[in-house]
């Protein structure tokens, strides 16, 4: 079969290669593979900046936002031929953790961990993959392609449940949030925000292209300019930050209000230098019971929570959010960056 492998760490490695057709073991499902989305993780992976290949192998199959239809399962497992399904990405270290070993691997202590299409885990950037049926996740049949986003959407369960958890330590009725950056990652995290029956505000640099018009039929308000003139503006209770742009994270953090919560979902590039107060900042978050929280992954609560969300969204507004699909030949053309892309999926049928 074919599948989208790169050499980690090395650049300009990226190649559609045949590799052997997979098997599943006991309690596996045969997925066939219909379609895996493009992030900044994988952008990096091609790259050469990151990622490592299965022990033993020179090549890894990428991908791990991944969108399949069950093609084989095992009696008992809970799943049929035709369910669509997502896999998970991370798996529990071997020792394990106390965190994995209590089924919560995304928050994995030690770094053991491994990670389908990123650490020494084949992903699903496949024509057929496998997948344990203790790391699937069904999702509802009518959400079709849009199935795709699950993953990123189990990032945004992780960071509203994390920030529910900061809030809970004393009484907290949130009103307002507000998210910086309007990527998928942002996007979603909006319209979570939304079902929760928040105010949404939304803060990204561009004016024109689809994000504008995404945000606004959220019933979400759209905003440009500074983080710190929009925060006094909106005075909002939660920011979720998701564009891991230094002067926007340290901004956001700055200008939090009394027991403002700042969850932080973005990772910023090394090597970028700025000038704050150190001393200004620090006394405010200590006056003010201020926290900040950083949040990556997800286990599989955070899965089974963002397949409700999506299934609970309007499913045009979520289709809107893939901008581009472009077929496994020519796979190449989903990493080139374009001015209006939202997300960029791999379609692999």
């Amino acid at each position: 079969m074919r599948a989208l492998t790169v050499v980690p760490h090395r650049a300009h490695s990226m190649a559609l290669t045949e590799v052997p057709d997979p098997e599943p073991g006991p309690g596996g499902l045969l997925v066939e593979g219909v379609a895996v989305g493009v992030c900044g993780t994988d952008r990096e992976i091609v790259a050469g900046d990151y990622g490592w290949g299965p022990p033993g192998r020179e090549r890894l199959v990428i991908g791990h936002e991944s969108l399949g239809r069950v093609r084989q399962a095992p009696p008992g497992s809970g799943f049929a031929p035709g369910d669509l399904v997502v896999g998970l990405v991370r798996r529990p270290d071997p020792v394990p953790c106390g965190a994995c070993a209590h089924g919560q691997f995304d928050m994995c202590r030690n770094g053991r961990y491994t990670e389908r299409g990123i650490k020494e885990l084949d992903g699903y950037a496949s024509e057929t993959w496998c997948v344990d049926a203790s790391y699937a996740v069904r999702l509802a049949p009518g959400l079709g392609e849009c199935g795709v986003l699950l993953e990123p959407a189990s990032v945004v369960a992780k960071a509203w449940e994390q920030v529910d958890k900061v809030g809970a330590r004393s009484w907290y009725e949130p009103r307002t949030a507000l998210v910086t950056g309007a990527g998928p990652i942002g996007l979603l995290a909006a319209l979570l925000g939304v079902q929760r029956g928040l105010a949404v505000h939304v803060l990204d640099r561009v004016t024109t292209g689809p994000k504008p018009a995404l945000v606004a039929d959220l019933g979400a308000e759209y905003h440009t300019g500074w983080v710190e003139d929009v925060m006094r503006s909106t005075r909002p209770d939660v920011v979720i930050e998701a564009t891991g742009a230094a002067e926007v994270v340290f901004g956001a953090i700055a200008a939090a209000g009394p027991y403002g919560i700042v969850c932080l979902t973005g990772v910023s590039p090394s090597g970028r230098r700025i000038t704050l107060d150190a001393g200004t900042l620090n006394r405010e978050m200590v006056l003010e019971n201020e926290v900040v929280i950083g949040t990556v992954n997800a286990n599989h609560d955070h899965y089974s929570a963002a397949a409700g969300a999506l299934a609970r969204a309007d499913s045009g507004w979520l289709a809107r959010l893939i901008s581009r699909r472009v077929p496994l030949h020519r796979y190449s053309e989903a990493f080139d960056r374009r001015e209006d892309d939202v997300k960029v999926v791999l379609t692999l049928g």
